[in-house]
């Protein structure tokens, strides 16, 4: 029997679970092939509609697909990989059932990243994060309450920017800080696009605090680069990504801890790698692709249908995927996207994010849930609207028809 473990529960074990699923079904179905998921979390969570759940438009639920639903046909092990030994291919984790030591015939890493929150002092005590196990969910319950007062969010990129203006749809005040001097850096070859995210920021409410950095986080707020201080009732942390490292791999990390990975994504003879967790090259620019949910996804796909090419007895080919896109949505018909290379803004924008992300959910009814939620949505956001017309209609000729009144009616 092949037996092939994925570390994680996100994008790349999921993706890979279909490749190799596709090309090895009946193998699987036979038991000449054993499939084995090792999570910490017991369903895979969405983070494509992160803001929108924030916002209150989308149900907590329609964006977590329990992993033995996901991927029917895989052993799943609810646990964390605490080693890795590529010499005896073998993986030890701490699961429900305490220490256990798997052998592998092929393991593949998609352990993902989190907020590297170590680095402020304060900030991994009274910061809340959006990478663990349900934060982002426990994060849309906080923001519901009364406790959650103030926010401040840390990190200008497109994860912080549709938290920020989220949270501000909830009415209450939202401080963004980033320590460069515009929002969405990564997207300075699109000056447009990052214009209209400032416009549609400023829209939602959400105040901007540019070219400082965070140097302290306490219960009442942060301290900044400036020597000035923000008080806040809650500290949002978007402030990028480092690796998950199991140790084991160290001698093929680079400085960053993320595993060097060839052409076909193998770290070494019987390791694959892909997602937050990886360093891979683009095929064209020889430049390292960015730390997104659809590099991952690529990458897993590309992961499980060489494995299945592997355990045929071919030679896996090389990673090819050269790109589409990004985008991103702060709020009900805004957004911004760039689709090879084409700009779009406003509703367009937001469609075509909507399409793209519905595309990649691991669940069709879950994915219909969204669509119904965003429908129900998109009817309040028009009732609002026609009302705040009719008001602002109202208040401009209101004044005006009580001066005729006046000046017509006898004393």
């Amino acid at each position: 029997m092949t037996r092939i473990v994925l570390l994680g529960g996100g994008y790349v074990t999921l993706h890979a679970y279909a490749g190799l699923v596709r090309g090895l079904r009946s193998r699987v179905r036979r038991g000449e092939v054993e499939i084995v998921v090792i999570s910490a979390d017991h369903s895979h969570r969405f983070h494509g509609f992160t803001g929108e759940l924030l916002a209150g438009d989308i149900r907590p639920d329609r964006l977590a697909t329990p992993l033995a639903e996901a991927m029917p046909l895989a052993r799943i092990e609810r646990g964390v990989a605490t080693a890795i030994d590529p010499h005896a291919h073998t993986v030890t984790y701490e699961g429900d059932a305490g220490e256990r030591t798997l052998a592998y015939d092929h393991l593949v890493v998609g352990t993902g990243a989190r907020e590297p929150v170590a680095a402020v002092p304060g900030l991994a005590e009274h910061a809340r994060t959006l990478r663990g196990v349900d934060e982002i969910a426990a994060l849309g319950d906080h923001v519901r309450s009364t406790r959650c007062g103030e926010v401040v969010v840390i990190g200008g990129g497109v994860a912080g920017a549709e938290i920020a203006a989220a949270i501000a749809k909830r009415g209450r005040r939202v401080t963004l800080v980033h320590s460069g001097d515009r929002v969405l850096g990564a997207w300075d070859d699109q000056p447009a696009l990052v214009g209209a995210a400032a416009r549609d920021l400023a829209d939602a409410g959400v105040t901007l605090r540019l070219g400082v950095r965070v140097t302290e986080a306490d219960a009442t707020g942060i301290a900044l680069s400036d020597g000035t201080r923000l008080r806040a009732d809650t500290i949002v942390a978007a402030v990028g990504e480092r690796p998950v490292v199991v140790p084991g791999l160290d001698a093929w990390r680079d400085r960053r801890g993320r595993l060097i990975t060839r052409r076909d994504l193998a770290v070494r003879a019987g390791v694959w790698a892909a997602g937050d967790a990886a360093a891979v090259v683009h095929p064209v620019t020889g430049l390292l692709v960015p730390a997104d949910a659809l590099w991952a996804i690529k990458g897993g796909e590309h992961l499980g249908r060489q494995l299945a090419r592997v355990v045929a007895g071919r030679a896996p080919r090389p990673f090819r995927y050269r790109g589409l896109g990004r985008a991103a949505a702060f709020g009900v018909g805004r957004g911004i996207a760039e689709l090879y290379g084409i700009p779009f803004t406003g509703r367009m924008a937001w469609m075509l994010r909507l399409t793209f992300f519905l595309r990649f959910m691991p669940s069709r009814s879950r994915a219909a849930g969204v669509v119904a939620d965003l429908a129900a949505a998109v009817a309040r956001s028009v009732r609002d609207a026609q009302a705040q017309r009719r008001h602002h209609s109202y208040m401009t000729t209101a004044p005006a028809a009580l001066a005729l009144i006046d000046r017509v009616e006898p004393n």
